[in-house]
């Protein structure tokens, strides 16, 4: 199994190492390249209202509809204001970068939830290639056979016979050739195991096909993401056109909308009753929609996370309801964290940095490892020709009681990461097909 999946999805691990180095690489490239409108010249000494940024940005781009605002997260930061704009995509908006001291507005790019364009991009490159759903088929293959090729090298590496222990987790120095080349492979593997499982792991966690799967099991386990209420009380301070009605189903089968409030204390109080309900770490704070208050939640996912939300009335400023991330199932909080990691978000540049030596790792193992099927190779026969494949047999020589257990796993494996089981199931047949053709050729050799 290590040998053939390195063999042939090797060259999608690579391509999914290669473009997560460099989505690795983008936070601190997002940094640098709109550090204007991300910083501000000069910290004053006090903010002004975020009331006067919106309306700062709303005159900067006056065909937006406000739809958010992130109040600056540090002293030197700016705030961002989220507006939806006509002539964009689906999942993209309009953000204005505004001086939260000055009110002066810092510039506007189009963002992708909180990535700036070039790390949209790149977001987008390491999952699909920029090819749209049918791109995502390719990482969701690479997440889905990481976690087998590494605990395969890894149970290898270890049962191998060795002169020292240390050889175990560092290179053999006095190895010379496919030895060499093998001591590295192996080595280095080790100490990229768990990550690389990791990776594995969180990247199949919003896949398109395993990724419904374990929501699904997710759910099913009570580890099911819990969810904010901000839906307002339908005859509770809403503007003429709803009444007691808004919001339901009438006679007629028609659904009548829910009103906005007749009454709006604005973001500035929304903000200042979700800081006294404790929400007060980087701030996204959603503007009421039609039957909604205020959300506000807390986006610092770095330890010690800050990820508590409070629904806001925007009548009165009384906390709807709120929801603490104490509060969410540990599954979900483990998701949560995985997730984060994956995406370098849980120590920072720490993360970043690590995140991008596993892809290094990923793609030196897989360089190591063809080298060490071409170095296999006959070369007395023929002048071109590739290494040997593994002696088969393997399955014939495994205990019935020890098949059909393993045979069991590998089916419903396969049935809960599809693109794994599809893969494996097409392996199967090339593997067979090739084995009958050799057993065909064997009495016309002889």
């Amino acid at each position: 199994m290590h040998f053939y999946a390195g063999l042939l999805i090797a060259p999608v691990l690579f391509l999914a190492a290669a473009t997560g180095l460099l989505y690795a690489g983008s936070w601190q490239a997002e940094r640098i390249l709109y550090s204007h409108e991300l910083t501000v010249d000069r910290v004053g000494e006090a903010a002004v209202p975020l009331s006067t940024q919106v309306k700062a940005a709303k005159a900067a781009e006056p065909q937006g509809k406000v739809v958010g605002v992130w109040p600056a997260p540090e002293a030197d930061a700016t705030t961002r204001v989220i507006m939806e704009a006509p002539g964009l995509a689906e999942g993209e908006t309009r953000t204005v970068f505004v001086d939260p001291y000055t009110a002066e507005v810092r510039g506007q790019l189009t963002t992708s939830g909180d990535a700036l364009p070039l790390r949209a991009w790149l977001s987008e490159f390491h999952a699909s290639l920029q090819l749209g759903e049918f791109g995502r088929n390719y990482s969701e293959l690479a997440a889905s056979w990481l976690w087998i090729v590494a605990l395969g090298g890894l149970a290898l590496w270890i049962g191998r016979r060795r002169s020292r222990k240390a050889l175990l987790v560092v290179p053999d120095r006095k190895a010379t050739g496919r030895r060499k080349t093998l001591s590295w492979h192996g080595s280095i593997g080790l100490w990229a195991a768990v990550g690389l499982v990791g990776l594995s792991a969180t990247g199949l966690t919003w896949s398109k096909y395993a990724g419904e799967n374990i929501g699904q099991l997710q759910d099913r386990l009570g580890g099911a993401t819990l969810a904010l209420s901000a839906t307002l009380d339908p005859g509770a301070g809403a503007s003429d056109g709803g009444g007691e009605h808004a919001g339901h189903i009438m006679p007629d089968g028609t659904e009548m909308t829910m009103p906005m409030p007749a009454t709006d204390i604005g973001v500035d109080k929304a903000v200042a009753a979700a800081r006294a309900a404790g929400v007060t770490e980087s701030l996204r704070v959603t503007l009421p929609a039609k039957g909604k208050g205020y959300v506000v939640k807390e986006a610092d996912k770095t330890l010690p996370v800050h990820l508590d939300s409070v629904a806001v009335d925007p009548a009165d400023g009384r906390i709807m309801d709120e929801l603490r991330f104490a509060d969410y199932p540990l599954l979900a909080q483990l998701t949560r964290f995985g997730i984060d990691l994956h995406m370098g978000l849980t120590f920072g540049i720490a993360n970043q940095l690590a995140l991008a030596a596993l892809a290094v790792a990923v793609m030196f193992l897989i360089v190591w490892g063809y080298r060490m099927w071409w170095m296999r190779r006959p070369t007395k026969d023929r002048a071109l020709s590739v290494g040997r494949a593994q002696p088969r047999g393997a399955w014939r020589r495994l205990p019935v009681t020890v098949l059909l257990p393993f045979a069991a796993v590998t089916v419903v494996v396969g049935w809960f990461v599809p693109l794994l089981g599809l893969s494996l199931l097409a392996f199967l047949v090339v593997d067979g097909a090739l084995g009958f053709a050799t057993r065909r050729r064997a009495p016309k050799a002889a």
